[in-house]
């Protein structure tokens, strides 16, 4: 018997002071995307966020809470991914490398678009819980 596995990865909401920094994918699907990617063989999910956040916008961030789990299976076309999400600070002008186009730092309400993957729900989920003042859990639909 042969089983299949999810593949975990990381997400990174990085707090720039009046936004969020997104980066456009140079790789498909292409669109807009919170930083993030697969974690390596060995390496924990903190690593693979900080590691994904320095490749991708060339931020040295401060993790500051693992914010929520996402795991529908059709959140990402390409295979079934479940994205472990951070929310983390960092300082500085964002800068496009590795897999990145672009990398922008935005206000809460002027996402660019199209989001790829389950981003508008992560942003969504992630605005909400802003205007909760930053407690308790995300709720989420059953």
């Amino acid at each position: 018997m042969v089983f299949k596995n999810p593949v975990p990865t990381v997400d990174v909401i990085i707090e720039n002071g009046e936004g969020i920094v997104l980066i456009e994918r140079a790789n498909l699907p292409f669109g807009w995307a919170i930083p993030g990617g697969f974690v390596d063989y060995g390496e924990s999910l903190e690593d693979a966020a900080r590691r994904e956040a320095l490749e991708e916008t060339g931020l040295k961030i401060e993790l500051l809470q693992q914010f929520h789990t996402y795991s529908d299976p059709s959140r990402d076309v390409r295979q079934h991914n479940i994205s472990t999400v951070f929310i983390a600070r960092a300082e500085g002008v964002p800068k496009a490398d590795t897999d990145a186009k672009q990398a922008v730092i935005y206000p809460l309400n002027a996402f660019p678009e199209p989001l790829v993957f389950d981003h508008a729900k992560i942003l969504a989920d992630y605005v909400k819980w802003l205007d909760s003042g930053r407690s308790g859990t995300v709720r989420l639909k059953p």
